[in-house]
């Protein structure tokens, strides 16, 4: 199971705009192709989202988060998902590390197993401080997934 396949270029954002955890939520979310126009299964996923949250925060510290929901989201997306954005200011996430998070990799997957996997490998591509700068760099959301695919590659 490769990254690189979860990848869209629609799904990429470099230029994230809200300054609060929730509405950043809600741009990843709207991100999603399979979710175009389907407003209820918006509103679910950014739900389990904010709710997992409150939970515990998702973000790693280095300026990384990796919001995702606690369950499997098969009743509403049919396949693995990850949504990349880059907020150049950051936004406050709750790390422990109290660093703004300015890169966010939301995921969603169907399956439990699915979730940890992407979960795993992304934390692993992205525990690379080269693939971290480079991503901080990139200007097209051709060249991000490009970055973690490279960055997959590199941890084999």
């Amino acid at each position: 199971m490769s990254i690189g396949s979860y990848l869209d270029p629609r799904a990429v954002s470099l230029q994230l705009r809200s300054n609060a955890k929730d509405e950043v939520l809600r741009e990843l979310v709207n991100l999603i192709p399979e979710l175009q126009n389907r407003a209820p299964e918006q509103l679910s996923l950014w739900q389990a989202l904010a709710d997992r949250e409150k939970l515990h925060t998702t973000a790693v510290g280095e300026g990384l988060a990796f919001p995702h929901a606690r369950n499997a989201m098969g009743n509403l997306i049919k396949r693995p998902v990850i949504v990349v954005g880059r907020h150049n200011q950051g936004v406050e996430w709750g790390g422990a590390d109290s660093k703004p998070v300015q890169l966010l990799f939301m995921l969603a997957a169907p399956s439990l197993t699915e979730h940890l996997h992407l979960l795993s490998q992304m934390s692993r591509i992205l525990r690379n401080g080269k693939v971290r700068e480079d991503l901080l760099r990139a200007t097209t959301p051709e060249q991000i997934i490009e970055i973690l695919k490279r960055g997959e590659s590199d941890m084999r």
